[in-house]
């Protein structure tokens, strides 16, 4: 018998997802939306200045293709976020491709806040973030990653994400980060220079005029149990690192040092309760 899988190929997941927002008093007009495929967007009724993405098909494996995208076109603040964690599964060889791409007139402030990215063993996802910022905008911008679940026992050998995230301001590169995990960094992640005792991590950042002075008032509430969190800042640059070897640790953290950063709750499918004081 013909083997049905290798005459027919398997389905890869595909999508996109596109928001755009303009507004009068602060208050958000929705001018575009487009959905495609396992992409799709909420705007929330609880919450007027809020996008949730969501991909349908629950996870990513090797050869699926997935778009958010993003465009503020008149001064607003507005928060993007996910619904859940992304989940990137085990792969045959071809990598999984997250391409994000937002943008924010002059006087917007936008916070992109995703729920963490989970690594599985042998998943391969290669994740681009291209946010583009006009004038005087200012961006908030939260990345956490999960090397498997530690609670259920998970300690991935095989895995490759490859994570690019470029923030342009008025058609120049304000601030590029590249990450990449193999296979060998998992070996070594152990090591007191990589992750240690780790097994997730976060990136804070902060694009906006002014934010270096925010360090002072900041530094107070880094410290927490069971997380390690190291602030840098320089010319309206503001960077938060934060490690742990549990996320829920971790997650309380980040929830608190958000909610101070942005003067407001966090979003509500992050579903934090109890005080973040």
């Amino acid at each position: 018998m013909l083997d049905a899988q290798a005459q027919t190929g398997l389905q890869r997941s595909c999508g996109g997802a596109e928001v755009m927002l303009g507004g009068r008093d602060g208050r958000p007009r929705l001018t575009r939306l487009h959905q495609s495929g396992a992409a799709k967007v909420f705007l929330p009724r609880h919450a007027d200045a809020e996008a949730i993405f969501l991909n349908t098909a629950g996870g990513l494996t090797d050869g699926d293709q997935l778009r958010f995208g993003l465009h503020l076109t008149a001064p607003l603040r507005f928060t993007a976020t996910t619904q859940t964690a992304e989940r990137a599964y085990a792969s045959r060889g071809l990598p999984a491709r997250l391409d994000i791409e937002m943008r924010a007139c002059a006087g917007a402030a936008l916070d992109w806040l995703p729920q963490e990215t989970i690594l599985f063993e042998d998943a391969r996802l290669r994740r681009d973030t291209e946010i583009h910022l006009d004038g005087d905008a200012a961006l908030l911008l939260c990345e956490t990653v999960m090397i498997g679940r530690h609670a259920m026992g998970e300690a991935p050998r095989r895995a490759r994400l490859q994570d690019r995230r470029r923030v342009w301001r008025d058609g120049r590169l304000a601030w590029m980060e590249s990450l990449e995990i193999g296979d060998l960094a998992l070996a070594q992640a152990r090591h007191p220079a990589l992750l240690g005792a780790a097994r997730c991590f976060a990136t804070i950042a902060i694009l906006a005029p002014g934010a270096p002075d925010r360090a002072p008032g900041l530094r107070p509430a880094l410290w927490a149990d069971g997380c390690d969190t190291a602030l840098s800042a320089w010319d309206g640059r503001l960077i938060l690192r934060l490690a742990a070897r549990e996320i829920w640790p971790l997650r309380l953290h980040l929830a608190r040092l958000l909610t101070l950063l942005r003067g407001r709750a966090m979003p509500r499918v992050w579903q934090m309760n109890g005080d973040l004081t």
